[in-house]
């Protein structure tokens, strides 16, 4: 065989691979076969799928950073997403038990069971939610106010956190339904509905926002009303699919009702699931806070797009990782202990190489990608500042995101949850405040203290994980 067809052949297969990635096979079975090929199927689509959820927060600060009083609005979007990470927290909660549960019962070759389960999720999210939007919509202001945000600054946005917490309910069925597509072993599906979501949003934010024909320009209020309208029609496109799909999970009607044991061992997954991420939720709420009252209205917005644009790295990085939870979940439930181990080792030398790469650009690109996004020279020096010092710690970030999802994918929450608790609480919060406070210096002190914490958070989470205790949990 000559050079030439070797490397036709070669090409031949990656482009096959992508296609099929891209595409969505469930026939594919992730408890044989190359572990390699298994983690690519899966991160292509979730790496994507996540670029399509941080670049919702990105088209919002772009365009209300363009705004008058722009660092109004953008302090508005940033401590309005800070609280909404309370209710991504929930939303990812739920996914990690479905995602977990589904990949057991696909592991187990039972997608019937698979099925139910999924459906038990959203039984309990619809419970949970809707407590959350009548409060968001009654105390918007106040919750702005609480965050650090002035007087003046709450009353000019309220209106976009009224809006955006009300419809949180599309947050959450975004989140949940694409777990349950992942624990099913298809990416895909859940890649092209955040796809539909983004492109929508992208359309009709500059008309919302500035107005366009007939359309009047709604402001700030108009980057809400984009923002959900994209993300509804995303959620109707899962449905679709739900029902009427051709992948493994059939859905029925009657899987809908209400199965208290099923929601039980749900909720027991759940629950300390979403407590990791409202613990680590609460933490940013609090670094948020700190720097609103320590920086002032331009210290919070520099901050917030600094923000917004590590996320917009940070989330891919979490897409690959979440193929962990995947692998890790279905080869479990088909006893396949030692490919689950190096299904981990894959994706987390893949995530490494990754975040070192973004780590890289965000530290040689970071000025000009923040100028970008803002007019405000004073927001821009804030923001370089943050972001430069926050990417000094992505290469742990990336190992702590597969680690994190290994053991979610598991179904061993508990464990992460505990080292959430003393990273961010015991650890972040206090450096944060002394080094702002005590030590006078302000943001930057809070800055230092996120790659700091989160390299020891990593540390900790290889040590839980050489102890295996992962591997024995039962779902």
């Amino acid at each position: 065989m000559t050079e030439t067809s070797i490397k036709e052949g070669f090409i031949s297969k990656i482009f096959t691979t992508l296609k099929q990635a891209l595409k969505g096979d469930e026939s594919f079975d992730y408890t044989s076969g190359s572990i390699k090929k298994a983690v690519i199927l899966l991160a292509i689509p979730m790496v994507l799928e996540m670029m399509m959820e941080s670049v919702f927060a990105l088209v919002d600060l772009y365009f209300v950073g363009h705004l008058e009083h722009s660092s109004f609005a953008i302090q508005t979007v940033g401590l309005t997403e800070s609280v909404l990470t309370v209710i991504y927290s929930l939303a990812i909660g739920m996914s990690m038990a479905a995602t977990a549960v589904v990949a057991r019962r696909i592991g187990e070759k039972d997608p019937i069971a698979a099925a139910k389960a999924g459906m038990q999720s959203i039984i309990v999210a619809f419970a949970v939610n809707s407590l959350l939007s009548i409060f968001g919509i009654i105390y918007a202001k106040d919750i702005l106010i609480l965050m650090g945000s002035s007087v003046e600054s709450a009353e000019h946005g309220f209106r976009f956190t009224q809006i955006m917490i009300g419809s949180s309910l599309c947050i959450m069925l975004l989140f949940l339904i694409n777990g349950i597509f992942r624990g099913a072993g298809n990416a895909a599906i859940a890649m092209k509905s955040l796809w539909i979501a983004n492109i929508c949003n992208i359309i009709l934010c500059p008309i919302l926002i500035n107005g366009f024909g007939p359309v009047p320009a709604f402001g700030l209020i108009g980057a809400a009303l984009a923002t959900t309208i994209g993300r509804s029609i995303g959620v109707l496109y899962q449905v679709y699919h739900l029902f009427f799909g051709s992948g493994i999970l059939k859905i029925k009607i009657p899987y809908f009702a209400p199965d208290f044991t099923q929601i039980k061992a749900l909720v027991k997954i759940a629950a300390p699931g979403i407590l990791q991420f409202v613990i680590a939720s609460c933490s940013w709420i609090f670094l948020a806070q700190l720097v609103a009252t320590t920086g002032g209205d331009h210290g919070s917005a520099g901050y917030q797009t600094a923000l917004r644009i590590m996320m917009f790295f940070i989330l891919p990085a979490w897409g690959l990782s979440n193929a962990a939870a995947t692998l890790v979940g279905q080869n479990l439930g088909a006893k396949q202990i030692e490919r689950a181990e190096k299904s981990v080792y894959t994706t987390a030398r893949y995530n490494v190489i990754f975040m070192a790469s973004i780590m890289i650009i965000t530290l040689v690109f970071g000025k000009y990608i923040i100028s970008f996004f803002t007019n405000d020279e004073m927001v821009k020096t804030v923001a370089i500042e943050a972001l430069q010092i926050m990417s000094i710690g992505f290469i742990f970030y990336g190992i702590g995101m597969v680690l994190i999802n290994t053991f979610n994918g598991a179904g061993d929450t508990w464990t992460p949850t505990g080292i959430n608790f003393f990273g961010f609480w015991l650890f972040q919060i206090p450096l944060a405040f002394v080094l702002a406070k005590h030590f006078n210096m302000g943001p930057t002190g809070v800055f230092i203290a996120i790659p700091v914490a989160e390299t020891a958070i990593t540390l900790a989470g290889i040590v839980f994980y050489k102890r295996g205790k992962w591997k024995r949990v039962q779902v």
